[in-house]
């Protein structure tokens, strides 16, 4: 089974990373979802990030906002892929903070990092990952561009 983690900073960044959980259930992966915080969990940060490839974790994906350490902390503690969503937080610099302190890492501990509150693409490039090495997932995936290809042409044909 494939299992995707979803994990945020604060129970606010749910409305963000639901589009996450939302398009992965939609997909058929399995998903975990968590509040893991940096600053106020560390020892649960640590724990999850050590453990979550031996309870069937495939991919990470952390939301955070303002100073957003998660995904970085994350990444450099787990041998998993992690994709970091910034989130425009109620304390945040137009989310700028979010975005430098999750894209900005340094060699050796990487992070794929989706646009500000892009949440749903985090989803589907977790989907993607997994799909590298699942034939069902990577139909589905296929499936899933060919009906943005179809939504397209069918809103060209009613323009003016």
């Amino acid at each position: 089974m494939n299992k995707v983690a979803v994990i945020m900073g604060s129970k606010s960044d749910l409305p963000v990373m639901q589009d996450a959980i939302d398009i992965l259930k939609e997909f058929k992966i399995e998903v975990e979802v968590d509040i893991v915080s940096a600053h106020r969990t560390p020892e649960k940060l640590f724990d999850f990030s050590k453990n979550a490839h031996s309870r069937g974790i495939n991919v990470i994906i952390a939301g955070a906002g303002g100073a957003a350490h998660l995904p970085g902390m994350v990444a450099s503690l787990s041998p998993l892929p992690v994709i970091g969503v910034p989130v425009k937080s109620s304390n945040s610099i137009d989310g700028w903070d979010s975005i430098l302190s999750i894209l900005q890492m340094p060699g050796g501990v990487p992070v794929a990092t989706v646009a500000l509150n892009g949440a749903k693409n985090a989803g589907i490039l977790a989907a993607q990952i997994i799909g590298s090495s699942n034939d069902d997932v990577l139909k589905t995936i296929i499936d899933y561009k060919e009906s943005l290809k179809a939504k397209v042409i069918e809103s060209s044909k009613n323009l003016g």
